[in-house]
């Protein structure tokens, strides 16, 4: 944000399985750029199965997604893109918006640089949660798991991966993609706390109690050790109505 001339756009792509904060995290970063946060006029918000539906659509939806990047960024240089569903997406559609998130400094009169890029995509969630989960095997802290165990390995299964919308993509052949980061899965520690937050965003006292009994309600895996959220946070606001 401080850098006025990037050599190009910021692209992250965030990977995890439902419910581990990627939708958040993208909140996060709007709230902390945009006066609006969400709901600023600037941030445009695609999701796959909404927008990109009809697989025999997909040369109209390039073309509209290409006339969509360029008139918002015309209008405001600093535009965010947030792609939902990335693993629901159509292979090879995302391809085209390649030529705005590559170090151009003008398209057709249209700098694209100080835009922001943001994937979010539920593959590669087997691969990190089989990381974790072997750290946790060798009695490891989760806490020591570094970027560069999941990384370069995350990268390569999206890229190999028919379901994640990047599938031998040229954004990442082309290392257009600045950060893949993985969330990793939630365990029965994070529901307690997500269901803590959660009371207080209600206007309610926060109960372990309470808490506690919601969160022992919940499916986890792996089946026998059950260590993992399967749908992590994301159901806890209407499972909590049950509770209070």
């Amino acid at each position: 944000m401080n850098n006025k001339n990037p050599k190009k756009p910021l692209v992250l792509s965030l990977h995890g399985w439902t419910g581990t904060g990627k939708n958040l995290v993208s909140q996060l970063i709007a709230e902390n750029i945009y006066k609006e946060g969400m709901a600023s006029s600037f941030i445009h918000q695609f999701v796959s199965t909404a927008h990109f539906l009809h697989l025999s659509q997909i040369e109209n939806y390039k073309s509209q997604l290409q006339q969509w990047i360029k008139g918002n960024v015309t209008n405001c240089p600093r535009s965010m893109f947030i792609f939902d569903e990335m693993d629901k997406m159509h292979p090879g559609l995302i391809d085209c918006i390649k030529p705005y998130l590559d170090y151009y400094e003008y398209l057709d009169g249209v700098s694209y640089r100080q835009a922001i890029f943001i994937f979010l995509s539920n593959a590669g969630g087997e691969h990190i949660t089989q990381v974790v989960l072997d750290f946790w095997k060798a009695g490891r802290d989760r806490e020591e798991i570094k970027l560069q165990h999941l990384e370069p390995a995350l990268s390569l299964s999206v890229f190999n991966s028919k379901q994640s919308g990047l599938w031998h993509t040229s954004l990442i052949d082309k290392n257009l993609v600045d950060f893949f980061i993985p969330f990793l899965p939630l365990e029965y520690r994070h529901v307690l706390l997500c269901g803590m937050a959660e009371m207080s965003a209600k206007g309610l006292k926060p109960d372990r109690d309470v808490v506690d009994q919601m969160a022992r309600e919940l499916v986890y895996f792996p089946k026998s050790e059950k260590i993992f959220s399967i749908n992590g946070c994301k159901t806890i606001g209407g499972k909590l109505d049950y509770y209070t």
